[in-house]
C-alpha cells in the first residue's frame, strides 16, 4: 500500500504554531514512510481566504522544512462535492432541512431544559413535496445534513488507541450550506477518497467528526484511513494557549530571529516522553520520528524551551551556514570571528551586536574611573593574543586592590560596553589594542 497523507490549510489567515505542530507530525510520519505528501487547500470560503495567505502558508511549511509532491485546492472541486451529495441522497443517506440558526438554538435550548441532549430531531427526515415548495416559495434554501446510522462506530486511533462512538448521541451532521457551499465533514471525506488518503492525523478535537466521517466514506464507496488524533496545544502549566505561544504565527517566530530547525525539533517531540534535542536538520527527524511515542497526555508548549533550544542551534551552525546567512544582513563574518561569538548568541540577528562590539562602534561604560585608569597603566605591550587576557588581570590584580568579578566586568563594560558576552581572551586579540585603548579612555569607538 502506497502512504499518503496530507495537511489541508484554510487560507484565511497565517499558519500558526497548532496547525504547524500537525503539519510537521503528518509530514514526518508520510516520510518515515516513504510516503507521498498532498497540500489541500482548503479554500471554499471564498469571502475570507486570500491569495497572500496561501503564499505565506506555503513559504511557512517550506521554511520549516515540509514539502510536498502534490497541491489541489477545494475550490476547484465543488462539482465532485455536489455529485457526492446526488449520490447520498439517491440512497437515502443526506437530506433537507430548513431551519434557521435561531430555530435550532431554541430546539436546543428546550431539548436541555427537558433534560435531553441536544441532538438534533430529524424533523427534516418528515418533511414532504409539499413542505419544500412552500419553504421555497418563502425564499428559504435548505441546508442539508448526512443521516447517520445509529449504530456503534470503532476504530483503532494510531494515538488514542481503541475509540467507540454511539451514534445516536450525535446530531446528523450538517454537510451542505444553503448557499451550496461543503462543508468539511463531506468535502474532507471527498477528497480523502479521490486523492486516495491513507492516513489521516489531525488534532483530538475531530475525534468526534472522525465517528461520523468514517460512516461518510463508507457510504460514499471509499476506504476509511487509518486515524490518529493528537492532543492539543496547552501551555506550560496546562492552561490554554495565548498569543505568545501556540497561536503566535510562524512568520513572527521567524521574524523574531527563531531557527526552522528549533522549532521543528521542539514541535516534533512536544507530547512525546522523549527528551526535548535539538536535530541537525529535517531529515535527522524523520529518522527519528515514532508516531506510536505520542501520547494521549496534553501537549504542553514552554515557550523557554524554544529559547533554549535555538541558543543550541546556533552552537551547532556551520560556519559555511553562518557566513552565507550573515552575509545577507551585511555582516561578512570569519571563521574566527564566528568561532569566538556563537557560544553567546540566542539567535542568529544577535551577531550584529558583536560585530559592532569588535569591528564598529560602541559606547564605552566606564563605571571605575581609578580602576581603568590602573588598566590602560598595566595594558600588555605586546601584540594581543589569547593569552593577554588572563596576563593583563593578573597583573593589574598583582599591583592594586582591584580583583577578581569586580575587576572582570568593569574592564568588560569599558571594552564591550556589556556586562556579558563572549570570552575577553578570545575577544581582545579581534578587537585591537588601539580600540582598547580608545575605548577605556571613554571615547566611542
Amino acid at each position: 500500500m502506497t502512504v499518503k497523507l496530507r495537511f489541508a490549510p484554510s487560507p484565511t489567515g497565517k499558519l500558526h504554531v497548532g496547525n504547524a505542530r500537525t503539519a510537521l507530525v503528518n509530514y514526518l510520519f508520510c516520510k518515515s514512510k516513504n510516503g507521498e505528501m498532498l497540500l489541500r487547500i482548503d479554500d471554499t470560503d471564498q469571502e475570507r481566504s486570500k491569495p497572500e495567505y496561501e503564499k505565506s502558508i506555503k513559504e511557512d511549511l517550506n521554511w520549516l522544512g515540509i514539502f510536498w509532491e502534490k497541491t489541489d485546492r477545494q475550490s476547484s472541486r465543488l462539482k465532485n462535492y455536489n455529485d457526492a451529495l446526488q449520490h447520498l441522497f439517491d440512497i437515502g443517506r443526506a437530506y433537507r432541512c430548513y431551519e434557521t440558526q435561531e430555530e435550532l438554538s431554541l430546539k436546543r435550548k428546550a431539548q436541555l431544559m427537558s433534560g435531553n441532549p441536544p441532538v438534533y430531531d430529524r424533523q427534516g427526515l418528515s418533511l414532504v413535496d409539499n413542505d419544500h415548495q412552500k419553504f421555497q416559495k418563502e425564499g428559504r434554501l435548505p441546508h442539508w445534513r448526512f443521516k447517520l446510522i445509529h449504530e456503534e462506530v470503532s476504530w483503532v486511533d494510531m494515538v488514542r488507541g481503541n475509540c467507540t462512538y454511539d451514534m445516536k448521541s450525535l446530531s446528523d451532521p450538517v454537510i451542505m450550506r444553503e448557499d451550496g457551499r461543503p462543508i468539511y465533514t463531506l468535502a474532507s471525506v471527498v477528497d480523502d477518497i479521490d486523492h486516495n488518503i491513507s492516513h489521516i492525523i489531525r488534532g483530538e478535537d475531530h475525534v468526534t467528526n472522525s465517528a461520523a466521517q468514517i460512516q461518510l466514506f463508507k457510504a460514499l464507496g471509499g476506504k476509511v484511513p487509518e486515524l490518529g488524533h493528537l492532543s492539543l496545544l496547552a501551555g506550560s502549566e496546562g492552561e490554554g494557549l495565548s498569543k505568545r505561544l501556540g497561536s503566535l504565527n510562524l512568520g513572527e517566530l521567524k521574524q523574531e530571529g527563531f531557527e526552522s530547525i528549533t522549532l521543528s525539533s521542539l514541535l516534533a517531540k512536544i507530547g512525546t516522553s522523549d527528551p526535548m534535542k535539538v536535530f541537525i536538520n529535517t531529515d535527522e527527524l524523520i529518522k527519528d520520528f515514532d508516531l506510536s511515542k505520542f501520547s494521549r497526555n496534553t501537549a504542553k508548549f514552554d515557550s523557554n524551551d524554544l529559547y533554549i533550544m535555538n541558543k543550541k542551534s546556533i552552537q551547532f551552525m556551520e560556519f559555511k551556514e553562518a557566513k552565507s546567512r550573515l552575509t545577507e544582513i551585511g555582516l561578512d563574518i570569519n571563521e574566527e570571528f564566528w568561532r569566538t561569538i556563537s557560544g553567546n548568541l540566542n539567535k542568529l540577528n544577535e551577531a550584529r551586536i558583536w560585530w559592532d562590539v569588535v569591528y564598529g562602534e560602541i559606547d564605552p561604560i566606564i563605571d571605575n574611573s581609578n580602576l581603568i585608569e590602573k588598566a590602560i597603566e598595566f595594558f600588555p605591550e605586546n601584540n594581543l593574543d589569547n593569552t593577554s587576557w588572563g596576563s593583563w588581570c593578573k597583573s593589574i590584580s598583582g599591583n592594586t586592590d582591584y580583583k577578581g568579578r569586580d575587576l572582570f566586568i568593569s574592564l568588560r563594560k569599558a571594552i564591550t560596553g556589556f556586562e556579558y558576552g563572549p570570552e575577553l581572551s578570545n575577544l581582545l586579540p579581534l578587537i585591537g589594542k588601539d580600540k582598547i585603548l580608545s575605548r577605556m579612555s571613554g571615547k566611542k569607538s
